[in-house]
């Protein structure tokens, strides 16, 4: 195994990382601040009106997504374990 072999499971680990972590925390982070503005604009200040939303929208994403995520999780894994021998030598 060479530095090449490495540095390529290291970038394909770090993107379906990044992507696994983006798919989730973006439409978080997104209707955090749209209830933020509207927060805002109506001067209503209650901590449990950002949390809930956000919690809602995060499960929904998890229970929708996680299919897709462990398919993507179980090629990564299949394609490492079969070139496992190519690693090692």
């Amino acid at each position: 195994m060479n530095d090449m072999h490495m540095l390529t499971a290291m970038q394909q680990m770090l993107y379906y990382t990044m992507a696994a972590v983006c798919i989730i925390t973006l439409p978080t982070l997104v209707v955090g601040l749209l209830v933020s503005i509207i927060q805002a604009a109506t001067q209503i200040n209650e901590i449990t009106m950002t949390f809930i939303p956000k919690m809602i929208v995060m499960f929904t994403l998890l229970f929708l997504l996680t299919p897709w995520l462990m398919q993507h999780l179980v090629i990564i894994t299949r394609g490492y374990l079969t070139n496992l021998p190519n690693y090692i030598r």
